[in-house]
């Protein structure tokens, strides 16, 4: 997957790792990259980690080392496809480094992240429900605390994914799912509502006075005939198009602003709160000999999960495939979980983000971000008895948003900074 010169990216330099002088150095961190967390997909659970990465076994982070001391503030990912801001977990994170073995532990470093994140995500919570008032509602800092909560639950259930053989098993998994709930919920009336920003603007750019050119070689008089019908019957159809849209993304939005409303007062949530609440202070630690001894080091963990995630690059289709292939998506959204979970895992082991990651995770949000506007496009165009006009419209801004996806996956692949995980068979 990797040059034979290249170190694996969540090894900590020999710098951080000697710690008190005395635990031996581990092998240089290769420079990698924390990518952007990522927002929730509406309908599906977002912060799931992949099928299969369960029986796997522990995590996946990668990145420099970084420095003893308090970690620099992490990107995260808001549920736009964008970079997600906020930090990283309050905890020290050059502790984890230091010790017998030189190697980050579940005590010294998991436990704090961990601990820093309940108390992020408390303190969201807290924000939310501030923002929320009646006097307040609906404002763009209930927006800001829902977006700081759903960062924190996505690093609890990434951590606890990758992590788990360092912590009690059972715990884990019930948490984990729990926030994967959570965080779905929370998500969909954000994606909802910037699918449907994106879908207008795209609708405004695409009835303007040119339209993209058409694939394939015409003669220029042919082309100019064609061109110049299209753009009157898209001018006719991309204001009808954007009223079906707005329709029917904002009836999906309210119904899951509704849901999410639902969902933060049910005794379900409550649940999760107390659980956060308790881990804020204490984070169940595994029993028995197997698990302290699993719980000793972060690294095979870690690196097990950046060994998933560059399997999971190596096998992207390649670029020469042609377009409007929408069977492959599905491993680009799998690649895009495992990079999330990678970033998450390094925050945890080396105690900040690896920046080289940052641009190919960027990529991806967009991939993702027009996949679905591409399928919520078509799904109007299966309304029935809409106009002609009106289907056209939605057909040119389906084909405009899977040539945005093509365009993401390009910029992956020119951004991914591991060569020969893209050049495998």
């Amino acid at each position: 997957m990797r040059r034979p010169d290249q170190q694996t990216t969540t090894r900590p330099a020999p710098e951080a790792t000697l710690g008190n002088g005395t635990g031996p150095a581990g092998p240089d961190a290769a420079p990698g990259a924390g990518p952007a967390a990522q927002p929730g997909d509406p309908g599906t659970g977002p912060d799931t980690p992949p099928a299969g990465a369960r029986s796997a076994g522990p995590g996946e982070p990668s990145g420099p080392p970084a420095a003893t001391g308090t970690p620099a503030a992490l990107p995260g990912t808001a549920e736009t496809g964008t970079a997600e801001t906020g930090t990283a977990g309050t905890g020290t994170a050059g502790a984890g480094f230091t010790g017998f073995t030189g190697e980050p532990t579940a005590e010294g470093a998991l436990a704090p992240y961990l601990r820093g994140q309940a108390a992020e995500f408390l303190r969201s919570l807290r924000l939310h429900h501030e923002y929320s008032a009646p006097a307040d509602a609906g404002g763009h800092g209930a927006a800001e605390a829902a977006r700081a909560l759903r960062r924190a639950a996505r690093r609890i259930g990434g951590s606890l994914h990758t992590f788990r053989a360092a912590l009690d098993p059972h715990w884990a998994d019930q948490l984990r799912g729990e926030l994967a709930w959570l965080t779905g919920i929370l998500a969909r009336e954000h994606a909802y509502a910037n699918r449907l920003a994106r879908l207008v603007d795209a609708l405004h750019l695409l009835s303007g006075p040119t339209l993209p050119a058409a694939r394939g070689a015409r003669a220029a008089g042919e082309a100019a005939g064609a061109d110049a019908q299209g753009r009157a019957a898209l001018g006719v159809g991309a204001a009808r198009a954007a009223a079906l849209l707005e329709r029917r993304l904002t009836l999906a939005r309210t119904r899951s602003h509704s849901a999410a409303l639902q969902a933060l007062g049910s005794s379900r949530f409550h649940a999760i709160a107390d659980a956060v609440a308790l881990l804020a202070s204490e984070v169940p630690a595994p029993s028995g000999h197997a698990g302290r001894a699993a719980a000793a080091s972060l690294l095979e963990p870690a690196e097990l999960a950046e060994q998933r995630l560059l399997t999971a690059v190596s096998a992207l289709p390649p670029d020469d495939t042609g377009p409007y292939n929408e069977a492959q998506d599905a491993a680009w959204h799998q690649a895009r979980l495992l990079l999330r979970l990678h970033r998450y895992a390094h925050e945890v082991v080396l105690g900040g983000a690896d920046p080289g990651l940052t641009a190919p995770g960027h990529a991806l949000d967009l991939h993702r971000d027009a996949v679905e506007a591409a399928g919520a496009a078509a799904a109007a165009a299966r309304t029935p008895r809409i106009a002609p006009a009106t289907a056209y419209a939605l057909g040119v801004l389906h084909a405009d948003q899977r040539h945005g996806v093509e365009s993401a996956r390009a910029a992956f692949r020119e951004t991914w900074p591991y060569a020969t995980a893209l050049a495998a068979p």
